[in-house]
């Protein structure tokens, strides 16, 4: 039988302490950032594509803008979700297990997604150093491609943040399900 705590919805952050409520905060501000980002790309491509099409004037580099753009948006939003579980779970082996195990096996994939994000992070700032080093620009507005790829990385630190917490979070919780089980 499985617990509430497993399988309930819960209200995002829940649970989280004072470092977890503040690691929330940031990645719901770069997530909302990422998103006003993404809507903009959004009303520069119609008025691209109106222009392209009514009047032979589309927006200069917009699909240059659209990439380095979008590469910075799509960062934003993967610590928020791990942090409030949107993650795609497949429980059809752990149904049937107890809390406990359940998120000790939650915990195993958080720590995955913390050293991904710390890997990712790490390769992107040692790609945009590299690209900086060469002096890479974009072939329409000549923009240097490294600031589009140092961009990213706040993203991903803080989605290897987000792994770890949530790591230590689900830990917490495995020893507690452990502990009110030995006591029942």
């Amino acid at each position: 039988m499985q617990d509430a705590s497993v399988d309930a919805p819960v209200a995002v952050g829940a649970g989280f302490g004072p470092f977890g409520r503040l690691l929330l905060r940031a990645s719901r501000g770069l997530a909302i950032a990422g998103g006003v980002v993404f809507v903009a790309l959004v009303a520069m491509e119609i008025v691209s594509i109106v222009g392209r099409k009514l009047f032979a004037a589309p927006v200069p580099g917009d699909v240059e803008l659209l990439q380095m753009c979008a590469a910075f948006a799509s960062a934003t939003f993967f610590a928020y979700c791990h942090l409030a579980r949107g993650d795609v779970k497949v429980d059809f082996f752990t149904h049937n297990l107890a809390p406990a195990k359940v998120h000790t096996l939650d915990a195993l994939g958080a720590t995955m997604v913390g050293l991904f994000g710390g890997l990712i992070a790490w390769r992107t700032a040692s790609g945009a150093i590299a690209v900086k080093d060469v002096g890479e620009t974009s072939a329409i507005l000549g923009w240097p491609v490294w600031i589009a790829q140092v961009l990213m990385v706040p993203g991903f630190t803080l989605l290897a943040a987000a792994g770890f917490y949530m790591c230590v979070f689900h830990l917490r919780a495995a020893v507690r399900n452990r502990h009110a089980r030995s006591i029942a």
